[in-house]
């Protein structure tokens, strides 16, 4: 019997690993999973035919041979029978995607909740009632929701996991998953059958954006829409950090003595140099309050291009700020890249400057600041992450996908 069960264990793993690679690569030949997982050619044919049984892989092109020998069937991820679900609460709006495994996009809505300042319980309705909405329309489709995320922008943590602290709408600890599922009957099946899980924003954004970076070894993620968050990427993982608090960058401690900060601190990074003091400085407070941040922060980059004055002036503040903090973390983590994203993405060039005029070297070493790169993935890069995450935690038991 212990024979028998290793035997299952070590066949399930194998089907995960070739699910596993076969979405990491996108589109893949037998024999390039075969090289991808180090598995023989034969055992790999029996799982992708195990895996087209289940309808989770299916053949998409024929690829003739440059010399001799037989045409390349190409495979690629199938599951037309399941689905992903996104939820993405931030300091504007609720938003809701549906996904393949594969990452293409199957419906997506989106809300403004008004901001209301200290009351979860009123952004929660605006989620819940946007992804009741998409768990409808996948039921119509007869498509079965593998994994679900519900990713905000702010840190979380405990268990089981909440949100710590959302200085955007003025929360402390709140069980955000609990607000949901109390008020949506699907997302508390999915809770009851642990495939809802709580992200924050950052971490899954930097998957994606390591990605699209080309896989450094470590990479800085600084991000700036709402508030200041970020992640610090070491072999293609975010760091977590004992009490998952690694990459909360917006609350590093930069003022001696400081501002007192919403998580409790003093001088933290986001009192200096986050959207909403900038934006005050450019008297650009009023524009949020009405049309939104992301209005507001467009408005406030499109000041600093056209040299207006005060924005000019709130902006060398912040990014005097900004690149003292990546000075530390380049000290701390010594990345091969860096990556801004939000509003900061449009103004890397003008901090990779400002970084390089601080951070010329060290006696003795060869030390340049790293690439300082705007985010190309733009606002989706929180959604990217979280679909290709839950995707990935999906297929760490293909049997289980089975129709």
């Amino acid at each position: 019997m212990t024979g028998s069960l290793a035997s299952a264990d070590v066949g399930r793993h194998n089907l995960a690993l070739v699910a596993g690679r076969l979405a990491a690569l996108g589109s893949a030949s037998r024999s390039e999973l075969a090289q991808a997982t180090g598995l023989a050619r034969g055992s790999v044919t029996a799982l992708v035919r195990r895996l087209e049984r289940d309808g989770l892989v299916r053949e998409t092109a024929s690829i003739a041979p440059s010399g001799k020998g037989r045409p390349r069937t190409l495979l690629k991820l199938s599951g037309d029978h399941l689905a992903v679900l996104t939820v993405l609460v931030d300091a504007d709006r609720a938003t809701a995607v549906a996904s393949t495994l594969g990452g293409e996009r199957l419906a997506r809505a989106e809300r403004r909740h008004g901001r209301p300042m200290g009351d979860p319980g009123r952004v929660a309705d605006v989620a819940a009632e946007l992804a009741d909405g998409l768990l409808a329309e996948l039921g119509r489709e007869g498509r079965r929701v593998a994994e679900a995320s519900v990713v905000v922008w702010a840190p979380v943590g405990g268990e089981p996991t909440v949100v710590l602290a959302d200085t955007d709408l003025d929360w402390g600890r709140v069980d955000l998953l609990a607000l949901l599922r109390e008020r949506s009957p699907s997302l508390e099946a999915l809770g009851r059958a642990g495939r809802l899980q709580l992200l924050a924003d950052t971490a899954v954004a930097a998957v994606a954006e390591h990605l699209d970076t080309g896989r450094p070894a470590e990479l800085v993620y600084l991000k700036s829409d709402s508030g200041i968050g970020g992640a610090i990427v070491v072999d293609g993982v975010p760091l977590d950090g004992s009490h998952g608090l690694a990459g909360a960058l917006g609350h590093l401690p930069v003022v001696p003595d400081g501002v007192r900060c919403g998580c409790g601190q003093r001088g933290c990074l986001v009192t200096v140099a986050g959207p909403d003091v900038l934006l005050a400085a450019a008297g650009l407070a009023g524009l949020a309050r009405e049309a939104g941040l992301t209005v507001a922060l467009d408005a406030f980059v499109a000041g600093i291009r056209a040299g207006e004055p005060r924005a000019l002036a709130a902006w060398r503040t912040g990014r005097a700020e900004l690149a003292r903090a990546l000075q530390i973390l380049i000290m701390a983590v010594d990345p091969a890249a860096i990556v801004l994203g939000g509003y900061l993405a449009g103004l890397a060039d003008e901090l990779a400057e400002e970084l390089a005029a601080i951070q010329p070297g060290i006696d003795g070493v060869h030390l340049t600041p790293p690439p300082v790169l705007g985010s190309r993935l733009g606002g989706d890069a929180a959604l990217l992450g979280a679909e290709r995450t839950a995707a990935a935690r999906a297929l760490a038991d293909p049997a289980a996908l089975a129709p």
